[in-house]
């Protein structure tokens, strides 16, 4: 006869289970959290975390208007935006150069009544994607009223590789 035998809680085969209910907690307390954690932060108009105690007002969301994204048979992939927040305005160009060599390229930012700015970007050799933006300018009249173009080519005197605009009226706000 055995002494001190005492019975085993929750039978055999129970470890199994309850190990699978343990990681089933742990998962749900980690997504609850992950959860609030995502919940309490916001992203300014510059993509960067904002307190939960900032909350977020509506002269500092940065409306966006994209062309489509374009790509050559160079190897040179753009899409140019025009963004507008808190009554400035100004255009960006998301690109990626995998033809090997760099390139001469210009982004404008042309608004009503004729203004324009007009941006060189360095490109380099590398097919890392980049980001080229013009100066943040005052905004006269409607941000919609705004275009961008972005320009690519090899040299100032060879024929362009890409030329990619914002003439989308795909809009996000963000």
């Amino acid at each position: 006869m055995l002494r001190n035998h005492r019975p085993r809680v929750g039978g055999p085969g129970a470890g199994p289970l309850r190990t699978s209910a343990l990681a089933v907690l742990v998962a749900t307390a980690l997504l609850l959290s992950l959860g609030g954690a995502s919940a309490e932060q916001g992203v300014d108009g510059d993509g960067r975390a904002a307190p939960a105690a900032v909350p977020s007002s509506p002269d500092r969301r940065t409306l966006t208007r994209c062309g489509p994204e374009l790509a050559s048979p160079d190897g040179l992939e753009a899409q140019t935006c025009v963004l507008t927040r808190g009554g400035d305005t100004w255009a960006r160009v998301y690109y990626r150069n995998t033809t090997g060599d760099a390139l001469d390229a210009g982004l404008s930012l042309l608004g009503p009544d004729g203004r324009a700015v007009r941006t060189t970007c360095v490109t380099g050799a590398d097919d890392a994607p980049a980001t080229c933006e013009t100066p943040r300018e005052p905004t006269w009249g409607a941000g919609a009223a705004y275009t961008a173009v972005s320009e690519f080519a090899r040299g100032a005197e060879e024929p362009l590789l890409l030329r990619s605009a914002s003439n989308s009226a795909d809009t996000q706000e963000s």
